[in-house]
Order: C-alpha cells, then sequence, then structure tokens
C-alpha cells in the first residue's frame, strides 16, 4: 500500500468550524468516492492552550491506494476531478505539501 498526503490550509476568510465542517461533511464524502481508494483519513489541527508552537496547517489527508498505479488511475477520474474542483472552496492552494510515501511503524498497536 501507499500513501497520498496533503497538509492543507485553510482558505482566507473562513473560520476553524467554517473549514472543519467543510471538509469533514461536504468535501470528506466527494472525495470518499475515488476509485480505487482504500482508505481516507481527515486530521483536523488542534490548538492547544500553552503550545509554543503555531502549526504550520491546518489539517492533513491521508489517502491510501494499492500502488502507484491504482493511484494514478484514480487521478483520471472524475471522481478525482470533482474531489479537486471542491478543494477551491475551502483550501488555500498557495500553502499546501504534498507527498505519497510508503509507511514504516516503528511503535504502534493495532485494535483488537
Amino acid at each position: 500500500m501507499i500513501k497520498l498526503v496533503y497538509c492543507i490550509t485553510k482558505k482566507a476568510g473562513l473560520t476553524d468550524q467554517q473549514f472543519f465542517d467543510y471538509w469533514k461533511n461536504i468535501h470528506g464524502p466527494i472525495g470518499s468516492r475515488i476509485p480505487g481508494l482504500r482508505k481516507l483519513v481527515q486530521s483536523h489541527r488542534l490548538t492547544i492552550p500553552g503550545d509554543r508552537r503555531l502549526p504550520s496547517y491546518d489539517g492533513m489527508a491521508e489517502l491510501w491506494f494499492d500502488d502507484a498505479e491504482a493511484l494514478l488511475a484514480a487521478r483520471q477520474s472524475p471522481q478525482w476531478h470533482a474531489s479537486h474542483q471542491d478543494e477551491t472552496n475551502f483550501i488555500d492552494h498557495n500553502k499546501v505539501a504534498y507527498f505519497v510515501s510508503a509507511e514504516h511503524i516503528i511503535l504502534g498497536k493495532t485494535a483488537p
């Protein structure tokens, strides 16, 4: 399996609540229809009082595919294009990080 990761920043003018609600409830279902997608996870930024380090992004999306061929095929789908078009409603495309990865779990337990 490979994982596509996007680190994203909310579009100017949106509150945190508007951004997170739209991403989860509107965009999430659109993205979940991408063919070949095995897993989709959204990680929403938390603000921790007293933390001196400011977050660089507002969230991270993780999309799992069987392999590179499945990812490349998904990118050609109408569902991928619909998801990409919807991003303009809530993401600042000037501040996005993107990479494809393979996980190497160093420590972690799976739930029973």
